[in-house]
This record gives C-alpha cells, sequence and structure tokens, in this order.
C-alpha cells in the first residue's frame, strides 16, 4: 500500500466525512440488502450495519472487520448461521444506525470547508507533480 501526503492528510482527517448523512446513506444500502438477502449477501448486509455503527460512534471503520463480528461474518456466510439469526442481528445493526441518526453528538453534515479544501490541494499537488 503506498500513502502519500495527501492520503496522510485524509486518514488523519477521516472524522470531517462523519455524518448523520453518512448513516442515511449506509442505513439505505443494509436495508436493499437485507430485502435481497440470500447466502453471502445476509453476510454483507450486517457488516455494511456493523461499518456504519463503528463509523457513527468512532469517525472510523476498522478494516478487515475486527473480531468478533468477522469470524461470526464468516460463519453466515459459510451458512452455519440460521437465517432467522442473522435477521435479528440485521434489526440490531439497524436500530442502533436509527439511534445513532439521532445522536445529536453525530454532525448533521460532513465538514464539507475542509472537505473541499482537501481535495483542491490534493489535486493541485497531484498535477504540479505530474508536470515536474
Amino acid at each position: 500500500m503506498v500513502r502519500n501526503e495527501a492520503g496522510v492528510e485524509l486518514v488523519a482527517n477521516a472524522h470531517r466525512f462523519v455524518s448523520r448523512l453518512a448513516g442515511e446513506r449506509f442505513l439505505g444500502y443494509l436495508q436493499s440488502q437485507r430485502a435481497a438477502m440470500t447466502g453471502e449477501v445476509g453476510a454483507h448486509a450486517l457488516r455494511l450495519g456493523l461499518h456504519c455503527v463503528e463509523l457513527l460512534r468512532t469517525g472510523r471503520i476498522s478494516l478487515p472487520v475486527r473480531e468478533p463480528d468477522r469470524a461470526y461474518l464468516r460463519s453466515i456466510r459459510r451458512a452455519e448461521v440460521p437465517l432467522a439469526e442473522v435477521l435479528r442481528a440485521i434489526d440490531r445493526a439497524e436500530a442502533e444506525l436509527m439511534r445513532l441518526q439521532s445522536d445529536s453528538t453525530v454532525p448533521p453534515q460532513p465538514d464539507r470547508t475542509w472537505v473541499n479544501g482537501w481535495l483542491h490541494r490534493s489535486y493541485t499537488s497531484y498535477w504540479n507533480d505530474r508536470n515536474r
């Protein structure tokens, strides 16, 4: 993996992208995945929910998924978990996302001023480096 100066700045400021808006997007995707759920898709729907809960709580998403969730998602993928249990886990993640959506500590919008400035600096730096 290569991480240049723009990448280092982006990682250090990931929290500036977190907002209720991100939660809405994840929630919509989780709900659509739940509706189409079969086999591995069930693990995918739950993983989405777990990622968004982590994002709204901490401002970050861990990759790969942290234990014990990682092992649980793998067991779902291997069809070792009954569908009813998977659906209950998705329901719990969805309920937590909905709760976090109304949490006053989660900003309603990302820090657009910072994000736009970072994009401008990153593009300018990239093009300046390419033209040297």
